[in-house]
């Protein structure tokens, strides 16, 4: 909407919503675009705050049952019963020839790909929050380059530079950048926790299959089968 055509209660309300309502329909498409963008931000900060809650607790569990030599699952779609799983597999798959670094190794492969694939999978939508955090203020500085070329193109044809007429259509096109930033800063704050715990998730878990690849390689006999199944 030209701001220097507007009605009076309009052209000077500066409200978030008459902000909105005032913008260039390309603005509104930005400010529209980075909220969606927010709202999806969000949901996958929620969706893998709790999942790593879960997996920090699987991954201190897991490591308590190795220390303790306690019997552990190879049921359910946790991360620890994946990758006991996949040891005890690789246990099962044994060849006399071998030697027990061989064999320990060999165990210890099985079960770091295990962990590998569940933490790729941990890792969906964290894209997203990186590609937020480094586009969202871009794409809010579009909306405002564009609205300002928009304001000054009607302030010249409107011959009046008045503060009066040039404020709204500069805080308008101000507002998306103002979006743009509310979208990437907690993006990147989120995106950079997130890593962090996810770091620390592998580097728990990886600790724990030295401890019980190690415990598997020892014997040939039947007991290490039976204690991890």
């Amino acid at each position: 909407m030209d701001p220097t055509h507007a009605p009076a209660e309009i052209a000077h309300d500066l409200s978030f919503l008459g902000l909105f309502l005032q913008a260039d329909p390309i603005v509104k498409g930005v400010m529209i675009l980075l909220v969606v963008a927010s709202v999806a931000c969000w949901t996958v900060v929620f969706e893998k705050v709790l999942r790593f809650a879960k997996a920090k607790r699987q991954a201190k569990a897991f490591e308590a049952q190795v220390r303790a030599n306690a019997t552990l699952s190879t049921e359910g779609n946790g991360l620890s019963g994946i990758i006991a799983k996949a040891g005890v597999e690789a246990w099962r798959d044994q060849d006399a020839s071998e030697t027990r670094a061989e064999r320990r190794d060999r165990i210890e492969r099985a079960m770091r790909a295990a962990l590998t694939a569940e933490i790729k999978r941990l890792q969906i939508g964290l894209p997203l929050l990186a590609t937020a955090g480094s586009t969202a203020p871009f794409i809010g500085l579009f909306g405002t380059v564009w609205g300002i070329m928009n304001s000054f193109s009607a302030i010249a044809k409107s011959q009046d530079t008045s503060l009066a007429v040039v404020a709204p259509g500069i805080a308008e096109a101000l507002f998306a950048t103002a979006i743009g930033l509310i979208v990437a800063i907690p993006a990147v704050m989120a995106y950079n926790k997130l890593t962090n715990d996810l770091g620390r998730i592998q580097s728990g878990f990886v600790s724990t299959i030295g401890l019980l690849g190690n415990r598997l390689a020892r014997d040939r006999s039947g007991q290490t089968r039976a204690a991890a199944e």
